[in-house]
């Protein structure tokens, strides 16, 4: 098998979702020394992974896809265009490995959804009936206001 990038199959790709895959030279990880739960060995073993996903140079997701992914990171995404997710739930490298490259494909998968436009409506016949006579009898409660005794002298 060639190490084609474009194939989805080769080794160096991860799929998200149907055809779409990422590149893995896309993605580094820096291991980094976690809070919480660890005993002694939280102070001396690196156990949190900081991911970094380059949105902004990757080639295989559509650019509708990469623009959605950028909103849908919000802070986590750096002025360079990397997404950096930082994983420390669990205690041992690997499974934080894990759940750092999942939780990436699950912001990629609701990038990939495309969201619903929006129809416009046109208000019914009888809230405009509604809203008229409100506006009506608002009208008539301010026509009665101040008028009158207050002025005679």
């Amino acid at each position: 098998m060639d190490d084609n990038p474009a194939d989805p199959a080769s080794a160096s790709c991860i799929p998200v979702l149907g055809k779409i895959h990422i590149r893995k030279e896309d993605i580094s990880e820096d291991f980094i020394r976690a809070s919480g739960p660890g005993g002694q060995n939280v102070n001396k073993v690196s156990t949190a992974v900081q991911l970094r996903f380059n949105l902004a140079g990757n080639e295989t997701l559509p650019e509708d896809v990469k623009s959605r992914a950028a909103r849908i990171a919000g802070s986590r995404l750096t002025q360079h265009g990397e997404i950096i997710l930082q994983a420390d739930r669990y205690r041992t490298r690997e499974r934080n490995r894990e759940d750092a490259l999942e939780r990436l494909l699950d912001l990629l998968r609701k990038a990939l959804e495309k969201p619903k436009p929006r129809k416009a409506t046109k208000p019914t016949l009888g809230s405009k009936k509604r809203r008229l006579d409100a506006k009506k009898q608002r009208g008539q409660i301010k026509k009665m206001r101040g008028r009158g005794a207050r002025y005679d002298d």
